[in-house]
């Protein structure tokens, strides 16, 4: 009986972790805002550069993401809100923070049963199992939408670097000079990448702590719990 309390506040402990890891995991991504400029010049005024921005953000729908040139600037006789970066990124964008907001839920929901029904959870066979079986699934879940969601932010980074000079239409039109200028830092998102590996490796940890509070780990203890409830030993034992 003295290793209940260690167990319980162990697994609080490691859902409170869990709960302000999946924060940072869909913080650092849904909240990124970032832009991308190139430089533009074009006859007669070679050397006159103009600044061509593109503005992108979570869900990261390039494809969504628009050129504007400075406010009334006419730049090269183009009408540069008709070009947009090239990528839907969406998908894993959306999977990854969806998924670390049920996390957030979750840990939350685990956090009061363990306060509030710590003996209903102890007394209970069926609640640590589907602890169990949840815990496994959400180490498998942040294996996967981290491993996606690392891919999408490395095709993003390719997406919105040098690569789109080749890529806009109107730089490759005669006259039409065009030099990558600079993109909005990707640390945040590299962070959120790194704090999703995090999360399974506590996750697949916390399995551990969960298996040992189910029949599984120990049978023998359940089998005896329901052998004090009266029946009677065989004689001579």
């Amino acid at each position: 009986m003295s290793t209940q309390p260690t167990k319980s506040t162990m697994k609080m402990l490691i859902y409170s972790k869990g709960h302000f890891a999946s924060i940072f995991a869909f913080a650092t991504c849904g909240g990124f805002k970032g832009k991308t400029e190139i430089q533009v010049n074009c006859p007669p005024k070679v050397g006159d550069n103009k600044t061509v921005t593109a503005t992108f953000g979570y869900p990261f729908r390039l494809n969504h993401a628009f050129f504007h040139p400075p406010p009334d600037v006419n730049v090269c006789d183009v009408k540069w809100e008709d070009h947009v970066l090239i990528g839907d990124y969406s998908s894993s964008a959306q999977f990854y923070v969806t998924f670390a907001v049920f996390v957030f839920l979750y840990c939350i929901a685990a956090l009061l049963l363990y306060v509030g029904y710590t003996n209903l959870y102890r007394d209970s066979r069926k609640l640590p199992m589907i602890d169990f079986i949840i815990t496994l699934v959400a180490t498998f879940l942040w294996l996967v939408s981290s491993s996606a969601w690392a891919k999408a932010l490395t095709d993003i980074k390719i997406a919105t670097g040098h690569s789109i000079i080749g890529q806009l239409e109107p730089c490759r039109l005669t006259g039409v000079s065009c030099h990558f200028g600079s993109v909005t830092s990707m640390g945040s998102l590299n962070v959120s990448v790194i704090f999703g590996f995090l999360n399974m490796i506590l996750w697949g940890g916390n399995a551990w702590f969960v298996y040992k509070e189910t029949s599984l780990h120990s049978p023998s203890n359940a089998s005896a719990s329901h052998s004090q409830g009266g029946i009677p030993t065989p004689s001579g034992m």
